[in-house]
């Protein structure tokens, strides 16, 4: 027959699609897999349908044919095959889908075929590694067999050939190798059983190849001959397509170790199906433990996405919000719709629907494994309780009701974790904040001054031991409608009626010396006052409304914030329980220019106390020394 020409149209798509739309070669043999399994669908189903047209599943397979000598690779399959017609419309004008009128038919008689390719679109492809593409096809629906060949752009030319077998042969002549590109590589052995399994380990029929066996030589059992043989490449049946019921925890487990590169077995596994408006299957996997670079840039979060069990997309990072990116698996969607190179996904409704799906799965799993498992997931908030809180902080607190009831923190209760409903639940019934104190360990904070009032209240507090603890608590605001309310803070409030009346009468008495120990400190402090908070110790220092002192010192510490001069402002707090207030007393009525050595002292010793730095230590040292000695 005369060759032919593509469409004007056509001609220009198959060069986009050559040379731009797909960003990785080795697809190829993704996309004729996937076509070839397409046809013995079709062929499948024509003989459920039609009783002259039988076929034995047993014969309807793919194999492969790597030929190194004539840089041959073939991809045959026993499905449906093509008419002479078939070919044209379907290979001979891009983007026609046989596929999509097949699917169109089935709806109409209402029956549920997998349909994976595109055979118009997906099938260029291997002009990226082929100069000269050979299609040798016979439809199970006719007796004359023809061929389709083409070395690309120049157009096509269809001929009627003898073929006995039913079903499609394709014969790729692949490129010539250059510097950049070794498409030879596709004619190995290792390199086609890999991209078998990486993208179409799942497809349902089995995918087959001859391929190099070494056994013992019968003749001598010190050497071994190379023998041929068909081996099946593909395993076929998805894990999870199985029922649930018949999965054992070794083969989860192996398949997550396998997959996705863990030594350890998941922590969690959640597997479910949805079938519905968007109808996909999720197998996804909570690590037990954090991996090394989760924190770092090159971590790559998302699921494996996956369309009727043909690979598609390593890395579908949309299907995850930020703060579940510890999750790994996979997802299997038949509804999803997917670009003419099936790597991308369109942001339409469905995404934001499967997304929003996930989500909630996720969000359920770790509240049921709160619920049931709480010694399971207390393992987990250590290993990734930070970025759920992250969640929280990110965008100004919008996802705090998703994430709020799956935090932690450990209390003075016990120095267990509680979240903050089970905190609620326990709180005084004359208590109206959830308290909370800082600090880089349990032991420190225990120590603070403080903490001995609070005991004998019989208040529980928070231990917000994370640097960022602070922050979300800030971003939450509240939770249950009690404020969150720091025990270093100016406001804290734990004297009765009768406590407050005392303290009143003392800084009355004492207003004097109280003013000339702040004219002493200056600016240092906002204001010298009797504390409510202390029992046993003498003074401690207390931040005012604005900027805690946590804060400073995370913003000290922070390279980012170093020399902003980000100051909390502070208030000296003193014990008018303490001997040293009587000393004070006595000093102010004695010798009141001593008083200011005395006052800048203790500022020094409560800032200490609660870890922050002193101006100048050598002269801290030197007024400790003039003050013992007399």
């Amino acid at each position: 027959m005369a060759k032919k020409q593509f469409k004007a149209e056509s001609k220009r798509l198959l060069e986009l699609m050559i040379n731009s739309i797909y960003t990785n070669k080795e697809i190829f043999l993704r996309e004729l897999i996937s076509n070839a399994s397409d046809a013995l669908d079709k062929r499948h189903y024509l003989s459920l349908t039609d009783p002259s047209r039988k076929v034995s599943s047993k014969d309807l397979k793919i194999t492969l044919e790597a030929d190194k000598e004539n840089r041959t690779l073939v991809i045959q399959d026993t499905g449906i095959g093509m008419t002479a017609e078939e070919l044209e419309k379907n290979l001979g004008t891009i983007a026609k889908s046989g596929s999509a009128e097949f699917r169109a038919q089935l709806e109409k008689a209402e029956k549920n075929i997998d349909i994976i390719g595109q055979f118009g679109v997906g099938f260029y492809s291997a002009f990226m590694v082929a100069k000269r593409i050979l299609v040798e096809t016979r439809s199970a629906q006719s007796d004359q067999a023809y061929s389709w060949s083409s070395s690309g752009e120049d157009g096509y030319i269809i001929s009627p050939i003898e073929k006995e077998q039913i079903g499609t042969r394709i014969t790729l002549t692949l490129k010539e190798d250059t510097d950049d590109e070794k498409y030879s590589e596709y004619l190995e052995e290792y390199k086609i059983r890999d991209l078998v399994r990486k993208y179409s380990d799942y497809v349902r029929y089995p995918i087959m190849m001859e391929v190099t066996r070494s056994i013992p030589d019968p003749t001598d059992d010190k050497k071994t001959i190379d023998t041929k043989e068909m081996e099946t490449l593909n395993s076929m049946i998805p894990l999870w397509k199985k029922q649930k019921s018949k999965i054992k925890d070794e083969e989860y487990n192996e398949f997550y170790k396998s997959k996705f590169n863990d030594w350890e077995d998941p922590q969690k596994v959640i597997h479910y199906n949805v079938e519905g408006t968007l109808s996909y299957t999720a197998l996804m996997f909570i690590p037990s433990r954090t991996p090394y670079n989760f924190y770092y840039q090159d971590f790559e979060p998302g699921l494996r996405l996956y369309s009727r069990g043909v690979f598609i997309l390593d890395k579908a990072k949309d299907l995850l919000p930020d703060y579940f990116r510890f999750v790994t698996g996979l997802v299997d969607s038949e509804d999803l719709n997917l670009n003419i190179s099936r790597e991308i996904l369109q942001q339409d409704r469905q995404v934001r629907a499967l997304a929003r799906s996930i989500e909630k799965k996720i969000q359920n799993a770790l509240e049921d494994m709160l619920k049931n498992d709480r010694e399971g997931y207390e393992k987990f908030f250590e290993n990734f309780g930070l970025n759920l809180k992250f969640g929280i902080y990110k965008d100004y607190g919008i996802n705090k009701d998703k994430l709020q009831d799956l935090i932690l923190f450990r209390s003075s209760a016990e120095n267990k974790y509680v979240t903050l409903k089970e905190y609620i639940e326990r709180m005084k019934e004359d208590q109206d904040k959830i308290y909370y104190a800082c600090g880089t360990s349990v032991e420190e904070i225990e120590q603070l001054p403080v903490m001995s009032r609070i005991k004998d209240k019989g208040y529980e507090v928070l231990y917000f031991l994370d640097e960022r603890d602070e922050f979300v608590s800030g971003i939450m605001r509240d939770y249950d409608g009690k404020e969150f309310q720091s025990v270093s803070s100016a406001g804290l409030d734990l004297d009765s009626e009768e406590e407050k009346k005392e303290k009143e009468e003392k800084a009355q008495e004492s207003k004097g010396m109280l003013e000339a120990m702040k004219d002493a400190l200056g600016s240092r402090v906002k204001e010298v006052r009797v504390s409510s908070r202390l029992k046993d110790d003498p003074v401690c220092v207390v931040a005012d409304e604005g900027i805690s002192l946590e804060m400073e010192k995370y913003m000290a510490n922070d390279p980012m914030n170093k020399g902003t001069g980000v100051r909390a402002v502070k208030i000296l707090e003193i014990n008018p329980s303490h001997p040293i207030f009587a000393k004070l007393q006595e000093i102010y009525q004695n010798d009141p220019e001593k008083l200011a050595d005395y006052a800048d002292v203790l500022l020094n010793q409560a800032l200490l106390i609660q870890g922050l730095p002193i101006e100048n230590p050598v002269e801290y040292a030197r007024k400790i020394t003039d003050l013992m000695i007399g």
